[in-house]
């Protein structure tokens, strides 16, 4: 069988964090961009990171932050990996690799196929090409919207570097998401919510069961 790493991002509190441990996924995502609704205090993050250290591996998301600013949150917080969800670019995700001495997850919004050739520049500095759906125009935020988009120009996709789908999945869509684009992994947030950045372990545990439902259909 063939297993498709599972990263369940925003999460908040100690109650969704630890059924996100229980449920099997490979990834969970602390949020810190002040404007998201999912946006967690170095002190909440600490103490989240510290509940999910050796279980899983911790992903820290940043939006166009500055170095001392990823300084921080590397020294106090020691996530496995940074997600860098704004405008940075090759060069920065690359200092940021080196210097943090860390693996980098770079998002690319897409819409048509086109946009997935953004990624290309990143493919030797990123362990992870996230693609996720291109935000409304009048956002401030740049996920986590729960919009999806056409899945199937991510099939076939080569890019010399793995990917993650991201952008509308929910425990309904995820197993014919899979199929449609052929994505190796994927990543939700706002699927799993009951309300605007309140995680839902009932959804939680759905999601993750669903994916390991593709599993089986993929094999």
């Amino acid at each position: 069988m063939s297993r498709i790493p599972v990263k369940i991002c925003g999460l908040s509190t100690e109650e969704t964090l630890q059924t996100a441990i229980d449920a099997g996924a490979d990834m969970i995502g602390l949020v810190f961009f002040p404007k998201s609704p999912r946006h967690v205090s170095l002190s909440d993050a600490c103490r989240l990171a510290d509940m999910a250290r050796g279980k899983t591996e911790i992903v820290a998301l940043t939006v166009d932050m500055d170095l001392a600013g990823l300084q921080r949150i590397n020294e106090l917080v020691k996530p496995d990996l940074f997600q860098f969800h704004g405008s940075e670019t090759p060069e920065a995700c690359a200092a940021a690799r080196i210097m943090l001495r860390t693996r980098i997850i770079k998002a690319i919004g897409v819409r048509e196929k086109a946009d997935t050739e953004k990624a290309l520049p990143y493919v030797t500095v990123a362990e992870w090409i996230l693609f996720d759906a291109k935000p409304p125009a009048d956002s401030d935020v740049p996920g986590g919207h729960g919009v999806p988009y056409d899945w199937t120009i991510l099939k076939a996709l080569d890019l010399r570097r793995r990917f993650m789908l991201s952008g509308g999945l929910d425990p309904e869509n995820v197993g014919r998401a899979i199929a449609m684009s052929g994505a190796p992994a994927v990543d939700v947030s706002s699927g799993v919510e009951r309300a605007k950045g309140v995680k839902d372990s009932d959804l939680i545990r759905a999601f993750m069961a669903a994916v390991r439902s593709a599993e089986d259909v993929k094999e």
